[in-house]
């Protein structure tokens, strides 16, 4: 047997992170909506065990939206009431929810119609899921607009192709590129009058700010637990109306030739069960903040646009996407840190250098021409150090400051 080193093992003990929230402000795009409450650290430890949520798997039902201690089944059930949608899953990302969606409501070679901002997951879980994709497409810079008139063309483009209408629509609510904020109940419409199922990835928008899936069409929403609901990853969260439960939650059929084994009970899209230990106690411990923090959007919003306005004074530098601000996912482009980067000792890395020396983390080192942050679920105190130390980088770089 193949012996390990001590001195290699040792690298896996006491591990630590190094951008902890309460040593640097941490403004990564994807980690924002995911920071952890007090009680789900707590909960964490708690449930940390592999199959910490079984302990009370009832026999008979033998599946986790079953287990009432810990109150898992009253959960299912009120995150589907939050949303406004009639039935929950949680599963292990958003990507998961997405595939799941594809592969039992549609057939190899079937379309599935996406926007052309869609994340790479969307695109590659209905590759898995042997569907083909038509892309809405989106306008030039600044503002990178979606076309959502286009997704009735693009039905129409699969009917006329295949004689038969798309397995599925799905809409990026916010993408994750420009933080445009997309008019759902607009795409909800046109899949309505069509009558093809609406698929709404919510994975930068449910958990931070509200939805309501009915008032937005929505057939199905995912979304993702470690992305904005404060929960550990991965987590996702699948989400759909009555009507495709049959299709998309159908229990297994199987039966083993020899021994006549059969598992009727299991939800077989979901293999069975999900996830069965601490990452799900986080998102359940999160719920009550999430549920009460979405209530403050506007103010969230609010800063996102300080945050943009201030950054604007900078010479050279402007926010991609739609304006003003609708979502707290900011792309900027900066002429002014590119060019100072040119002349750099460190190039493109001295932005990324002068923010962390200054306790703020977040952007992706090397970039100065295009680079995007979030502000989510900062103090006032701390957006204003961060558009304080942005102004005072360009100032010693001898960049204008309107």
């Amino acid at each position: 047997m193949p012996r390990i080193p001590k001195e290699r093992l040792g690298r896996y003990l006491g591990l630590k992170r190094e951008f902890k929230e309460e040593h640097y402000i941490n403004l990564n795009p994807i980690q924002r909506g995911g920071v952890l409450t007090s009680e789900a650290r707590k909960a964490l430890l708690e449930f940390g065990d592999g199959y910490s949520t079984c302990d009370w798997c009832p026999p008979k039902a033998a599946r986790l939206d079953a287990i009432e201690r810990p109150p898992i089944a009253q959960f299912m059930r009120d995150l589907a009431e939050f949303l406004n949608m009639d039935v929950a899953r949680v599963v292990t990302r958003c990507r998961e929810a997405k595939f799941i969606t594809f592969t039992t409501l549609g057939e190899p070679g079937d379309y599935v119609v996406v926007d052309s901002l869609a994340h790479y997951s969307t695109y590659i879980a209905a590759e898995l899921a042997r569907l083909k994709i038509k892309e809405v497409p989106h306008g030039g810079p600044p503002e990178f607009k979606l076309d959502l008139d286009a997704y009735a063309d693009k039905i129409e483009e699969v009917k006329r192709e295949t004689g038969k209408l798309p397995a599925v629509v799905l809409l990026t609510h916010v993408d994750y590129l420009y933080g445009n904020l997309n008019d759902a109940a607009a795409v909800g419409k046109i899949c309505k009058k069509y009558g093809v199922p609406f698929l709404l990835n919510a994975a930068y928008t449910a958990g931070v700010m509200p939805i309501d899936g009915k008032k937005l069409g929505a057939d199905i929403i995912v979304s993702s637990g470690h992305k904005s609901w404060a929960a550990s990853a991965p987590t996702g969260i699948l989400a759909l109306k009555e009507e495709l439960v049959d299709k998309m939650l159908a229990r297994s059929k199987v039966v083993g030739d020899w021994s006549e084994r059969k598992f009727g009970l299991k939800e077989y899209a979901l293999l069975g069960c999900t996830v069965m230990g601490a990452p799900l106690i986080s998102l359940m411990a999160s719920f009550p903040h999430v549920v009460e923090r979405v209530e403050r959007w506007p103010q969230e919003l609010e800063q996102a646009r300080y945050l943009v306005e201030q950054l604007e004074r900078i010479e050279g530098t402007r926010q991609l996407g739609v304006k003003p601000k609708q979502h707290t996912l900011i792309h900027m482009e900066s002429d002014g840190f590119y060019k100072a980067s040119q002349t750099h000792k460190r190039r493109g890395f001295f932005l990324y250098d002068e923010l962390k020396r200054r306790g703020i983390v977040g952007l992706q080192p090397g970039l100065t021409k295009h680079f995007k942050l979030n502000p989510y679920g900062l103090s006032r105190e701390k957006v204003e150090q961060v558009t304080k130390s942005f102004l005072e980088i360009a100032n010693e770089q001898k960049l204008k400051v309107d």
